[in-house]
């Protein structure tokens, strides 16, 4: 039932036992024939993550698995089977594309005698060395806690030992002990820190607030060219590579649409399969500016295979945040890599649209799309502004769209589409007076 191949797709492939980069293998399985589809596009996904951490994959494993197995996951002679195939390909790492727990990722490297790393790992891994923030950094650095605090128990003797010194002797408190209450302080320390982070960043969004302007916010799977089209928009200057996970840090720029009207446009991290759970909680900061947006622009790479997976993945996490009930433009990416045709699976709504983020192909359709879902949310008024609220008349210009403007002696006569957001804020300007 296995399907054992090396991978040629290596432009330069490295020679047997090169220590000069990690030579990795790696593996999955299906449980039934109706979710082998599935499980073979996360493994791609598994190469891919590999590849963004800096490892070469020399090999990959797909099989049939009815049974799992606790000690080893996928039974000792299939595990035997993988040892073979790590001692011919010289391998350094094993990675494996589910989660494993301390006792399976234990046995799995005394059988294979080289480091195994879980699908959560090697994400971890990847955010670890892409965090540049302040905030960034403490998120990973705290997954990567939560994530080892119960794998400390699976090292077995070497965390056994008694602690040393002045009131440690006698039973005392084992090393294992002492390194899991270490983890646990250190996670209090870096939980309480984020959240006077987050503190910070309310205290920034409630200034903005007080200046709304319009969130637009752009999600879609990670590599799909978000940042990409960041820049396109306001030359923002965001980190771009084809790699998976290359924003981690939310970036927020205004930028002015056809109609006068400025926006936020905030880019945020992509979205992936089986994204750990520890990963969700410690980047919901980073969802924060989705969570308030006016409208939602889910970018889609047209040109990778198997697009309606991910879309389906990305509007399940939408579901889960609470996001799907938000006006969404589906704005489909990479038209220049491609002859222009649809995704294989996907329905065309009215709405979408197609664009190349790198050439800026439909840059202007997708302004006026923006502008024009917006104002969806907005209503015409007329307004009397006495000229000694100027304040009031730059707000209105910042977050409205002006219709007409007639200057007066007792003020400025205005019609507007002002949004429900803010539609109060005005109401005391509001009058039935024309020209």
């Amino acid at each position: 039932s296995s399907e054992w191949r090396l991978i040629h797709f290596l432009e330069h492939p490295l020679p047997p036992f090169s220590k000069t980069i990690e030579r990795a293998l790696t593996f999955g399985f299906y449980r039934s024939r109706r979710e082998k589809e599935e499980q073979t596009i996360s493994l791609e996904e598994v190469r891919q993550l590999v590849s963004t951490a800096g490892a070469e994959v020399v090999g990959e494993l797909f099989f049939e698995l009815r049974e799992i197995h606790p000690a080893t996951l996928i039974g000792h002679g299939k595990a035997e089977e993988i040892r073979d195939q790590v001692r011919s390909l010289g391998v350094d790492i094993v990675v494996v594309d589910e989660d494993l727990s301390p006792t399976q990722n234990r046995n799995l490297e005394d059988i294979f005698a080289t480091k195994v790393v879980d699908r959560t790992g090697i994400i971890l891994d990847i955010f670890a060395s892409r965090a540049r923030s302040r905030e960034g950094k403490i998120q990973v650095e705290l997954a990567q806690l939560k994530y080892l605090l119960p794998r400390l128990s699976g090292h077995g003797r070497e965390f056994s030992r008694l602690g040393g010194g002045i009131g440690t002797r006698g039973p005392g408190e084992t090393q294992l002990e002492a390194d899991q209450r270490k983890v646990r302080d250190k996670i209090s320390v870096l939980t309480d820190d984020l959240l006077g982070i987050r503190a910070h960043r309310q205290l920034h969004r409630r200034k903005r607030e007080g200046v709304p302007l319009p969130t637009v916010s752009l999600v879609g799977y990670t590599n799909a060219g978000k940042s990409t089209l960041m820049n396109c928009l306001t030359g923002a200057g965001v980190p771009v590579e084809d790699k998976l996970f290359v924003t981690l840090d939310p970036t927020v720029r205004r930028l002015k649409l056809p109609s006068g009207r400025e926006i936020l446009l905030a880019d945020t991290v992509g979205f992936v399969r089986k994204l750990p759970h520890e990963l969700i909680e410690a980047f919901q900061a980073t969802f924060e500016e989705a969570l308030s947006s006016d409208l939602l622009l889910h970018v889609i790479d047209m040109v990778r295979p198997h697009g309606a997976g991910r879309i389906q993945i990305v509007e399940k996490v939408f579901k889960e945040l609470g996001m799907d009930e938000k006006p969404v433009i589906r704005v489909f990416n990479k038209v220049d890599k491609d002859s222009g045709f649809f995704p294989e699976g996907v329905d065309r709504f009215p709405d979408d649209l197609v664009i190349s983020a790198l050439r800026g192909d439909g840059r202007e359709e997708l302004l006026k799309k923006i502008d024009q879902k917006l104002a969806e949310s907005f209503r015409q008024i007329m307004l009397m502004i006495p000229h000694a609220s100027g304040s009031e008349l730059s707000l209105l210009y910042a977050t409205s769209r002006i219709l007409e403007r007639e200057d007066r002696r007792e003020g400025v006569l205005l019609q507007a589409e002002v949004s429900e957001k803010y539609f109060n804020k005005f109401q005391k300007f509001r009058t039935s007076r024309g020209k």
